[in-house]
């Protein structure tokens, strides 16, 4: 299992998100903690570094695996309108 860090971004939409929103999601993120690439992970596009995405019904959870660290690093969690900008 890798541990799991958030990015400032991914806190503050966390901590202004509905309980239920952000119980989905964290569920999500600790499934993918254990399971880095699931079936529906996707590569965002365009993006220099290696970043894949989930979708949790209309919110996207972009995040980075950093394997030489045992790390996966959530860097951004949004509406899928506004995470690819």
């Amino acid at each position: 299992m890798l541990s799991v860090e958030f990015s400032n971004q991914a806190k503050k939409f966390l901590k202004n998100a509905e309980k239920q929103l952000v119980a989905r999601l964290v569920e999500r993120v600790e499934k993918i903690a254990i399971d880095p690439f699931p079936a529906d992970v996707k590569r965002v596009v365009n993006v220099q570094e290696k970043v894949f995405r989930v979708r949790v019904g209309d919110y996207r959870i972009q995040y980075s695996v950093f394997f030489d660290r045992n790390l996966l690093f959530i860097s951004d969690i949004d509406t899928r309108e506004r995470a690819y900008n």
